[in-house]
This record gives C-alpha cells, structure tokens and sequence, in this order.
C-alpha cells in the first residue's frame, strides 16, 4: 500500500481556449454515424437471458450494419475535439470507466452523506447505524470473516469487470472509438492535510467530468475517497486537449466535516441521523465549500439541468453559470434527489423522456412536461443477484434506467432487465442488451460509467 501525500488545492483551471479558436474551424467531424465498419459477428448477452433476447440483438446489429454501409467512414488515428452537447445525438467517442482494485470507501462523513438517500431506504442492509453498531465491527474483526469479504468482494469485482468490458466491446462493435483511463493497479492510501482516505479506480467517469460543447469540465469531488480519481483520466483529457479542446477545473474543495451543508438530512433529527452525520470543527473550515457531481447535471443542447440539493451544489451551479452562462442555460432542479438524477429522468431523444414515475414531471422544467414520457415499468427483485447481509448496497432498484443512447433510435439497456427492453422497443427504440449484474453494489449504471466525449451535431435551442 503506498502512501501518498497531497496538498488540497483550491484554484480554477481554464486551459485551452486560444488553441481551441485556433483549431475549431479546422476540426473534422465524422460525416456519418459510425467511425468504423461493424466488424462482423453477434453482439454478445448473458447465457441466462440469451434465448429471450437474442433476436434482438441481431436485430440491432443488423440495424448497425446498414447504418455503417451508408457512411463509409474509416476511423484514423488523428484526434478530434471533444463536442458534446446533449445525451443523444450519434455516439464517436466515449470514455468507459475501469473497476481494478476497486475496494468500499469508509463509512465517513462524506460518503455517508452522498448516499443518504440509498442508505435509509428500506432494500440498504445494512443502515449505517448498524454498520458501525458494536455487533459489525466485532465481526468485521474477526480474520475468517475478513477473509471471506475479501474474496466475495473481489468475486464481485471481477465480474463488474467483465460486463464493464462486454460494454467496451459492445461500443467498438458499433464502431465507437472507445478510451480508458490508467488502470488503479494497487490500493492507493493517500492523505492531506486535512483528512485520509484510500483511493477509488476511475469506474463512474460521468461522475467527476462532463463535456459541454467543446469543454472537458472537471467538477469538485464530493466523496474524499475520490479526490484525485480524475487523475487517471488525464492521459485522455490531455489528448483531447492538445487537439485543441477547452479544459476547466473547478476549485478542489478542503473537505474538513463543516466544509459540507447537511441540511438535506437535517429534518431527520432522530439521534441516530445526529449522530452518523455529526461534524468536528477543524482550524482549516472555510465554511461551506464548492462540491458537485457533473452527474446531477443532464444536457438538451442549449439548456442544461442541475440538481442543487445543498449549498455545496449551489456554489457549484455557481460556477458554471459564471464560466458557461453566456452561451448555455442552467436550470435548477431544488432538491430532486440528493445527488445525480440520471436514473430518475434522462432524455433519449428530442421531444422523449425516459422517466422513473410520473411524480418526476411536475419538478422538470415549462418545457420538458410538453415532452413524450416513457415510464420506466417497476423492476422486480428477481432481477438482481442476492446478497449477503452486510453488502452495502448503493443504488435504488431504477438503477436500470441509466441507459446509454447511442443515437436517437438506439439505446444499450441492461439486459437482466428485459421489460424495460420491450418497454423501449414498444415505443419505437431499437435495444442493444448487455449485461450488468453488480449495479447496486458499484453505485452506477452505462450511462454513470460512460463519459460521452464525441457526439455529432452542434449546440440546439430544444427548449423554445
């Protein structure tokens, strides 16, 4: 275990825009939708599922083929510029996430925090309260027991880590050029001078980065954990860069206890809530501090939506309003989870809405209510892998509607969720299932662990 240590910080970065000028009018865009021919063969899906989707995946690749027999166009090696304006247009270039050496964060006040909504449902076993109750840490000190955690959680691991690569395949089959950040190959334990904590891979790639036009924007980390995650996305950014994309950095963030706004949990004042989320004064609080996820942010063209759920997140939207607000609109959705939204409601193309319930509508934005809704069916318990009583599990059971639009037809779903496929295929979308099984326990889903660098087509007012 290495020991890294870090000083935390706090400055904006903006690097890019004079060769950026320079190089826009010169940028080639791809003229069709795929960078490359379909190279042949079935796309692949789980054994267990196989004979109820199969036909459907040939159907999708079928529609792949005809797609990249019209466009002709032969992937280079010669980078482009990042441009992405929304979440649906054709797909060039993504970024897909890594879980190598993944390993559970503490249970500290920041993590804790993130996942409030999760930890106190009624599916999260076990509730903080008892993961840190006298019984657990007995348990958790007992050596066979560790040893049987370690090996369930690397099980889980290495199987994440093949449907996260199925996924890969999948992509590069469609003729998506496809990048990866350097791989976490040991437990990094690293501390500042403020806090310590060890080291995730860079497995949610949407979480800490979004591209908005021809920007990479780096968001403030929210989990201590995650700190330097984006750090293994740099040979890609710098790539991007040096091809003449525009790159910014939100200030990095103290994180000592009082730099984070508790109040979305402060109406749970019950002792236990008080005491999980208690917080120690520190001679470095600067009182509440930028931090936001580019995850609680979804983008139709000229107007972007941000979920702000404490002062945390409002300070963030404040910063992108200051550096982007000329040219896009931010729209703030107030409390619409704690956190990211994109299982709650994602737009798979203009005029349609993929939607967790019809609760949701009333919160969105004048314009997006007069959009087409498909209502996600409700999923059922079976299509999950059970559990052992003391995996902590980190997503809601509509983890599933974090799908990934290949275009404004074409969709990757989860394909242990197969009536949310004929829900998408009923209303005229084409369905390409590949699997993912440990969705609850690694807090993301295709769209969390995409980061959609290169999409066609420009910046759209969908919203006038």
């Amino acid at each position: 275990m290495i020991v890294v240590d870090a000083i935390a910080v706090a400055a904006v970065t903006y690097i890019g825009k004079e060769y950026l000028a320079k190089k826009k009018q010169s940028r080639k865009a791809p003229p069709g939708l795929m960078d490359t021919a379909y190279s042949g063969g079935e796309l692949s899906s789980p054994a267990v599922y196989k004979n109820k989707i199969s036909e459907k995946g040939k159907k999708a690749v079928h529609h792949f083929q005809d797609l990249t027999a019209k466009t002709g166009w032969e992937e280079t090696d010669n980078a482009i510029i990042v441009n992405s304006f929304d979440e649906w247009s054709p797909l060039k270039e993504v970024v897909i996430g890594s879980p190598i050496n993944y390993e559970l964060p503490g249970l500290e006040l920041s993590f804790k925090l993130f996942f409030h909504d999760v930890a106190y449902s009624s599916f999260c076993y076990p509730t903080y309260e008892k993961a840190t109750a006298e019984s657990a840490i007995a348990q958790k000190n007992d050596s066979e027991q560790k040893d049987l955690d370690r090996g369930r959680q690397k099980r889980y691991v290495e199987e994440l880590t093949e449907d996260v690569e199925e996924l890969a395949d999948t992509l590069r089959k469609l003729g998506i050029k496809v990048h990866r950040p350097m791989p976490l190959d040991r437990a990094i334990h690293f501390k500042t001078p403020y806090w310590e904590a060890t080291g995730l891979p860079a497995l949610n790639v949407r979480d800490q980065a979004i591209i908005i036009g021809n920007e990479i924007i780096e968001t403030s980390p929210q989990v201590r954990a995650r700190y330097f995650e984006n750090d293994l996305l740099k040979p890609v950014f710098y790539e991007y860069f040096k091809a003449g994309s525009g790159w910014m950095t939100m200030p990095k963030p103290i994180m000592s206890d009082r730099s984070f706004d508790t109040s979305y949990v402060s109406g749970e004042s019950t002792p236990a809530i008080q005491k999980v989320y208690s917080q120690q004064s520190s001679e470095f609080d600067v009182g509440f501090e930028m931090m936001i996820d580019a995850a609680q942010c979804i983008r139709f063209g000229k107007d972007i939506l941000v979920n702000v759920a404490s002062e945390n997140h409002e300070l963030g939207l404040k910063w992108l309003q200051y550096y982007l607000g000329g040219k896009f609109r931010f729209h703030r959705l107030y409390r619409f989870a704690d956190n990211h939204i994109d299982s709650l409601v994602l737009p798979l193309r203009p005029g349609t809405l993929l939607v967790r319930n019809p609760g949701i509508v009333d919160k969105l934005p004048k314009a997006l209510q007069k959009w087409d809704k498909i209502y996600a069916p409700e999923p059922k318990e079976r299509i999950f892998p059970a559990y052992e009583d003391d995996d902590l599990i980190l997503t809601s059971k509509f983890i599933d509607l974090n799908v990934l639009s290949i275009d404004e037809e074409t969709v990757i779903v989860n394909s242990l969720f197969p009536e949310l496929i004929d829900t998408l295929e009923k209303n005229g979308f084409t369905a390409i299932p590949v699997r993912h099984r440990h969705r609850r326990l690694f807090g993301g889903g295709f769209h969390c662990f995409t980061l959609d660098t290169v999409r066609e087509g420009s910046l759209e007012d969908y919203f006038s």
